[in-house]
């Protein structure tokens, strides 16, 4: 019986663990190709034979997708599978059109062909869109869970932007790790708040061996998901993040809503920043989406090392790279920060951008005043160090999760943004937790 030729849509995340877990060694595909998007330098690679298993003995081509349409007639495509995230309902079914009209089948996947299960209780933290909290949603769950006494573990949504065959199953304890696995900075900005809580973290390509090394130095395995994409594991409490800056969002943008609707707890976050409006559009949202769902309402507090720094100067706002990207914002915790405590002046740095960073900025138009702090590569982040220092300003302020100034050379004055989750009123994450592990 023929095989059902295959081509993923992805970009180096759930479209290889799609793979690894549904069609790698399943006699009734063949998996000819991947797209790549998102994210640049992954296409024009291969998945290598060692991951793709023995009847890939040539390794999987990954090609750009903007091939997408000839690869399904050169490659006789029967099936095109969707496998990457945070996408609006209008970019998904154009794509699904595409593949359509080019003659193929369209295929989404859910939990029960994508989902594994692990030997200890798993706690996911994903989100409607990127960029809604995620990040600090789940550092306060290991909080408080090992505040209970448990061993956690944080498994992070994988970002392996290098060699495929040295990214297979991560672990880090140390920022030596972070060194060891050249982590770029997107990968710095999620692991190294962990490892600051003396939390082990584990990512990579291969997510099956990766659960059943963490399951065995954890009480509680954390999923710390990415972008708003699906847990990859089955999860005990599956804990979804809104935000009412994008009010509406939640409903039309994938798998936001297969998140919300999946939820066991909805945290509505940013309540301290958004219009109440918009607050109350999210809440009636989820109660109409998800009636079940544990509503908890929370803030995400800024911090500044010395804000009387900041008032009267000029100042270029570096802030978290994929929430202004793939997220859409335009803007984040440093324009709050620079507002707030009174700078003269935000300096656009759009006028000094040199090489990939010029590139960003024309794919994301929507960015503001600011600048993403993109580094998937060592020449990408060579390249925003160049246009940091270009940008004339009395001060730079680094609304980013890791501390990039041991990343880059800054030569002007800095001033650091960090942001905690901080329930507002109740039920709280502490509460719902002592229900599940109590």
């Amino acid at each position: 019986m023929a095989k059902d030729r295959v081509l993923i849509m992805g970009a180096a995340g759930r479209d290889f663990h799609n793979f690894n877990v549904y069609f790698r060694g399943n006699e009734a595909y063949e998996v000819v190709a991947f797209t790549a998007t998102q994210i640049p330098n992954i296409d024009e690679r291969s998945y290598p034979p060692e991951l793709a298993g023995p009847t890939y003995p040539d390794g999987i081509p990954i090609y750009p997708e903007s091939k997408l349409t000839e690869l399904i007639e050169e490659l006789d495509v029967d099936q095109v599978v969707f496998g990457y995230s945070d996408v609006s309902y209008d970019y998904l079914m154009h794509r699904a059109s595409m593949v359509l009209a080019a003659g193929a089948d369209f295929r989404l996947m859910g939990g029960k062909t994508t989902m594994l299960k692990a030997r200890v209780p798993v706690v996911s933290v994903c989100a409607v869109r990127t960029g809604s909290g995620k990040s600090q949603t789940s550092r306060r769950v290991s909080d408080i869970l090992r505040e209970m006494g448990k061993k956690v573990v944080i498994i992070r949504h994988p970002m392996p932007y290098g060699d495929l065959r040295e990214q297979v199953c991560q672990r880090f304890a140390s920022y030596e790790d972070l060194d060891r696995y050249k982590c770029t900075i997107e990968e710095r900005e999620e692991y190294e708040p962990h490892l600051d809580r003396g939390v082990v973290v584990y990512a990579g390509v291969d997510y099956e061996k990766i659960l059943r090394e963490a399951e065995q130095e954890a009480d509680v395995i954390l999923w710390d998901g990415g972008n708003n994409d699906l847990p990859f594991y089955k999860p005990d409490l599956h804990i979804v993040v809104a935000d009412p800056h994008r009010a509406g969002h939640e409903l039309v943008y994938h798998p936001g809503e297969a998140n919300l609707r999946l939820a066991d707890v909805v945290v509505i976050n940013k309540i301290d920043t958004a219009d109440l409006e918009n607050v109350a559009t999210v809440r009636e949202n989820v109660r109409a989406t998800n009636p079940e769902a544990v509503i908890i309402e929370a803030a995400s507090p800024i911090f500044v090392e010395d804000p009387a720094a900041i008032r009267g100067k000029r100042v270029l706002v570096v802030e978290d790279g994929p929430t202004l990207t793939h997220g859409g914002m335009a803007y984040g915790a440093g324009i709050v920060a620079a507002r707030r405590f009174g700078a003269a002046e935000i300096v656009d740095p759009r006028l000094y951008a040199v090489g990939s960073i010029v590139a960003t900025f024309e794919k994301y138009p929507q960015t503001g005043p600011l600048l993403p702090a993109m580094g998937y590569g060592e020449q990408q982040i060579e390249e925003l160090e160049e246009t940091i220092n270009a940008t004339p300003c009395d001060l730079v302020i680094v609304a980013t999760p890791i501390d990039l100034r041991r990343i880059v050379e800054i030569r002007c004055p800095t001033q650091r943004v960090r942001y905690e989750l901080q329930e507002i009123g109740q039920p709280t994450l502490e509460e719902v937790l002592a229900e599940v592990f109590g």
